[in-house]
């Protein structure tokens, strides 16, 4: 079971609105739309992404990284290895 399993279907929910949002910006470069409110659209879709990696980042380190500590578990410090490399690519983006 994953971290995100309760909520996923909510997950999926926002990932649907912004499958809708990037075929809109398809749309609006398909009509020549002007390119102030096609960067405005760009940005709402990225920061709509952000939000979902942010909730998945957060169910992770609630899920599996505490897991993983609170079990003694040997895959502690690679759990927590992965949010960082996960933390560090969010932030680079």
């Amino acid at each position: 079971m994953r971290g995100y399993t309760d909520d996923k279907e909510a997950y999926l929910k926002r990932l649907r609105r912004i499958e809708g949002q990037v075929r809109g910006l398809h749309r609006m470069v398909e009509n020549d739309e002007y390119c102030i409110d096609v960067l405005t659209q760009i940005s709402a879709a990225t920061k709509a992404l952000q939000a979902v990696a942010i909730g998945l980042l957060d169910e992770h380190l609630k899920h599996c990284v505490a897991s993983a500590i609170t079990d003694g578990a040997e895959s502690a410090p690679d759990k927590i290895r992965e949010a960082t490399d996960a933390i560090a690519r969010l932030v680079r983006s």
